[in-house]
């Protein structure tokens, strides 16, 4: 009976069990995961084999080819990065050729991993995410390839002038394709831009996504533009994960589902904040383009432009199946679009909006508001309830029909102890048009002067909160969010000598912190 002879090399083999001791194996840009060499049965292909078995001579060929090539694969150790790639002694990134190192090899993506200078990608272009892309784009709605599992630190240093040109059909792009429960946090992303078709974002294009969890994204900035078709946003195209402490400052233009800073947002958002323009056709907002979800202590100051439920701060809140709530936000840029359209908010289809206010103008053609667009709704016989509390507008407002003050179409919603600007608005209604049988809340006497506006007692009257959540300067100001403690200009939670120069360099430029 012919037999065949299996001879089994592992990396755990090659490498002795030793995860370090793989990487320097690794570095041939080979990566070893099983070796498994099957004789042929066929003698007259094989000139080591004889009536089905192996003559010495042809054994001990076969094993020296064995060798060699392990021995190729494993000397070559160069390009490898320092560290172990645990929390204490992280991979470490020292140049541009260990970035590479780090980028081209799946192997590192699941460890811990420190930038230890700043990286210039100057002249290349990428076609696909540099770190964990999708490597099929074939499927539409579908991740091949290796997500980022591990921890990025980029200890506060820069990655500049990241260019992606991904085409019309590319999916998953940005510095980051995927991530898969991992973590980014500490890092600059400066000049470039990114450009794509779905989840694009200068940083992530997709934090968690169906099957794969989102992880965290925290204390990270981009200052390059940001171009897409759908879930596209400034620094990530959709969150499944935690996104605190980031901002973005690029233009960002799209279609469908576009923010300054985050696309599309299924978790949270937090401390967070965009001033570049925005633009698209539908479901477009300065930070987050639809919430479904949390927002909370965000605000944005760009303007932004579309069609379809556009707002200046978030474009949509909340679907049929989902809510969400915008807390303790505000924005400050013009808005302007076809319908629901809202300074704050375009559509509030299933969620809230708390202790939140908009200063920027609002100009569309129907349901237009200072604040909100429309809130609440209806699909066939059920009804979707929108809720807006303890919030305020004051910017003009600009509509053909169904334009109020501060919500243009209160459909199924309520408003309590909210208000808005009778005399910059222009608007005498607080909402452009309220069902009487479902909606609640549209009072016209809650319509104040600029006098009564920058009022302290105007609002605690209703009872807001002074202390922890709201601030004013009497007869001076309108009523401003407490972020941070009074005097805290740096955000980090204590007043000290830096908040002091940060006044001082404001109050020399004339600007007020």
């Amino acid at each position: 009976m012919t037999t065949a002879r299996d001879s089994h090399f592992t990396k755990e083999d090659v490498c002795q069990s030793s995860f370090e001791k793989y990487i320097n194996c690794r570095r041939s840009r080979l990566q070893i995961t099983r070796y498994k060499i099957r004789a042929t049965n066929d003698a007259q292909t094989d000139p080591f084999r004889k009536n089905g078995q192996f003559e010495s001579g042809g054994e001990i060929m076969w094993r020296i080819v064995i060798v060699l090539v392990i021995v190729g694969l494993c000397v070559h150790t160069a390009a490898a990065l320092d560290g172990s790639g645990t929390q204490q002694d992280p991979f470490r990134i020292d140049s541009l050729a260990d970035f590479d190192e780090f980028a081209t090899y799946p192997i590192y993506w699941a460890f811990h991993t420190r930038l230890e200078t700043d990286v210039n990608l100057a002249g290349r272009t990428y076609s696909t995410a540099v770190i964990a892309p999708d490597t099929n784009n074939a499927i539409s709605w579908q991740f091949d390839g290796t997500a980022f599992t591990g921890v990025f630190d980029g200890n506060d240093h820069k990655i500049v002038n990241l260019t992606i040109d991904g085409g019309a059909g590319n999916w998953f792009l940005g510095l980051f394709g995927l991530i898969d429960e991992g973590e980014v946090k500490n890092l600059r992303l400066e000049g470039g831009s990114v450009s794509g078709f779905y989840f694009v974002g200068r940083l992530v294009g997709a934090n968690g996504y169906r099957d794969y969890p989102g992880g965290a994204i925290a204390n990270c900035y981009s200052t390059g533009d940001v171009n897409g078709y759908g879930w596209v946003g400034g620094l990530v195209g959709v969150n499944y994960g935690t996104v605190s402490n980031c901002y973005s400052s690029g233009d960002v233009n799209g279609v469908v589902v576009v923010g300054g800073l985050v696309g599309f947002n299924y978790d949270r958002v937090s401390n967070c904040y965009s001033t570049g323009d925005v633009s698209g056709g539908e479901g477009v907002g300065g930070l987050v383009g639809c919430n479904y979800d949390s927002v909370s202590n965000c605000y944005s100051t760009g303007n932004v432009s579309g069609g379809e439920g556009i707002g200046g701060l978030v474009g949509c809140i909340g679907s049929l199946r989902s809510t969400g709530i915008v807390s303790n936000c505000y924005s400050t840029g013009s808005v302007s679009g076809d319908d629901y359209v809202g300074g704050l908010v375009g559509e509030n289809y299933n969620g809230s909006v708390l202790n939140c206010y908009s200063i920027g103008d609002a100009n569309g053609i129907n349901y237009v508001g200072g604040l909100v667009g429309s809130n609440g709704g209806a699909w066939f016989e059920l009804l979707i309830p929108g809720y807006v509390y303890n919030s305020y507008s004051t910017d003009s407002v600009q509509g053909a029909s169904s334009v109020g003050g501060l919500v243009g179409y209160n459909e199924c919603g309520d408003i309590k102890k909210s208000f808005w600007d009778v005399q910059t608005s222009g608007e005498p209604n607080m909402c452009g048009y309220q069902d009487e049988e479902y909606a609640t809340g549209c009072d016209p006497n809650c319509g104040k002067t600029t006098a009564e506006m920058k009022t302290r007692s105007t609002f605690t009257d209703a009872g807001w909160d002074f202390v922890e959540i709201w601030g004013i300067g009497e007869h001076q100001t309108y009523p401003y969010l407490r972020f941070a403690p009074a005097g805290d200009f740096n955000y980090d939670k204590k007043v000290d000598l830096l908040d002091l120069a940060i006044f001082a360099d404001h109050w020399l430029e004339g600007i007020t912190p």
